[in-house]
């Protein structure tokens, strides 16, 4: 079953030299990860409760997967710099 990764960026970058290096450190540690990119930074429109500046939804074959992903060696070396970056909010959620 599907499971999704949800990255809520709650503010604007405060540090874009974080930001930079999360990116760099993020895509040189992608692995083999099978991560399909849902929505990356596009649009949003706050309908109930608070806005964001941002949102990246990433699908994931399952729960072991996405776990997998996030607790890889090369994406935790890559964590530090975006919560540096800005104040961000993460969860995984199962699909149906």
């Amino acid at each position: 079953m599907a499971v999704y990764a949800i990255i809520i960026k709650e503010e604007p970058t405060h540090t874009q030299a974080e930001y930079d290096k999360y990116l760099e450190v993020a895509g040189a540690n992608r692995g083999d990860h099978a991560i399909k990119p849902l929505a990356m930074y596009g649009e949003t429109v706050a309908l109930e409760g608070a806005g964001a500046d941002g949102v990246v939804i990433l699908e994931f074959p399952d729960m072991d997967a996405a776990k997998a992903w996030y607790y890889s060696d090369g994406y935790q070396k890559a964590v530090p710099h975006r919560l540096a970056s800005a104040k961000f909010r993460s969860f995984l959620v199962q699909g149906m």
